[in-house]
C-alpha cells in the first residue's frame, strides 16, 4: 500500500509580528511617567476633582512653596531625627533579644511567649496608652516607632541566629573556638541574610509609625505640616507630604540594599 506525499497536508502556523523587546529600566522609568502624565491630563479635563486628587503641577507647586519657605527643612530634620533615635533604640532591643532566644534555649522559653504576646498587640494602638504613661512630648514619639523597629528585627534575627548550619557549629566546638569566636565566624554570618531583611522591615515600619507618632500633638515635622495643611484644606500639602514620606522610606530601604550587597559582594550572581 503506497501513500502520496501530495495527500499529506501540512498546517503552517501563522507567524505574528514581533514585538520588539523594551529594556526592563526602561519601563520602570516609563511606567510611572506614563501614570504621572495620565494623571495630569485627567486633572486639566476635570475628570478628577481638584479637591479630591489635586494635578502633579498643582503638588509640585505646593512643595517648591514649603521649600522656599523654609518648612519642609525643618520638619525632615525633626521627623529624620525622630527616626533615627527610635530606630537605633528598637534595633539595639529587637537584635540584642533575636541574639539571646536564637542562641539559648533556655530565653527562648522564658523571653520568646512574653514578646510573642506583646507582638500580638497593634503598636499604633498603643498611642493612647503611651500619651498617659510619657506625656505628650518627644518620648512617646520615639518609643513608639522603637517598639515598631523592635519586633521585625527580633524575629528575622532570632530566625537567623537558628539556622546557623549545625555542622560547622560542630567542627568549630571540635577545633577549640570560644563562643565569642563561634558568634564571629559562624552565627553571624549565617544569621546576616535574615538580619538584612529584618532591617528593611524595620525601616518600612519606622517610618510607617512616625506618621502616627507625629499625629500626636507635634508642633514640628512632617505630620505637623500635613496636620496644619489638612486645617486649611490644603490637600495638595498633604500629598506632598505622603509623597515626601514614601520617598524616605525607599531611599532608607535602597541604602539596606546597598549595604547588603557590600558585606555579600562575594556571592557571584
Amino acid at each position: 500500500m503506497t501513500t502520496s506525499t501530495d495527500s499529506v497536508t501540512r498546517t503552517r502556523v501563522p507567524r505574528f509580528p514581533q514585538v520588539p523587546t523594551i529594556p526592563k529600566a526602561s519601563i520602570r522609568v516609563l511606567s510611572p511617567l506614563i501614570a504621572v502624565l495620565a494623571w495630569q491630563l485627567l486633572s486639566v479635563l476635570g475628570l478628577i476633582p481638584e479637591r479630591i486628587l489635586p494635578a502633579p503641577t498643582t503638588i509640585l507647586a505646593a512643595g517648591w512653596e514649603v521649600l522656599t519657605d523654609g518648612t519642609l527643612a525643618i520638619a525632615l530634620a525633626t521627623s529624620t531625627q525622630r527616626v533615627i533615635t527610635g530606630f537605633l533604640i528598637g534595633a539595639i532591643a529587637g537584635i540584642g533579644l533575636g541574639l539571646l532566644v536564637g542562641v539559648s534555649s533556655f530565653f527562648d522559653a522564658a523571653l520568646d511567649p512574653l514578646l510573642q504576646a506583646v507582638r500580638a498587640l497593634p503598636h499604633l494602638g498603643l498611642v493612647p496608652l503611651f500619651i498617659i504613661w510619657f506625656g505628650i512630648g518627644e518620648l512617646p514619639k520615639v518609643l513608639l516607632i522603637a517598639l515598631g523597629v523592635l519586633f521585625p528585627l527580633y524575629l528575622n534575627t532570632a530566625s537567623g541566629f537558628r539556622q546557623a548550619d549545625s555542622k560547622l557549629l560542630e567542627t568549630a566546638r571540635v577545633l577549640g573556638f570560644s563562643f565569642s569566636q563561634r558568634l564571629r565566624t559562624v552565627i553571624l554570618p549565617s544569621a546576616a541574610p535574615a538580619l538584612f531583611v529584618g532591617l528593611r522591615q524595620a525601616s518600612a515600619s519606622a517610618w510607617l509609625t512616625l506618621i502616627v507618632a507625629e499625629q500626636v500633638n507635634a508642633n514640628q515635622g512632617l505630620g505637623f505640616m500635613i496636620n496644619n495643611a489638612r486645617d486649611f484644606y490644603r490637600t495638595d500639602v498633604v500629598i506632598f507630604g505622603l509623597i515626601i514620606y514614601a520617598t524616605l522610606g525607599l531611599l532608607t530601604d535602597a541604602l539596606i540594599r546597598r549595604w547588603e550587597k557590600h558585606v555579600f559582594r562575594y556571592r557571584i550572581h
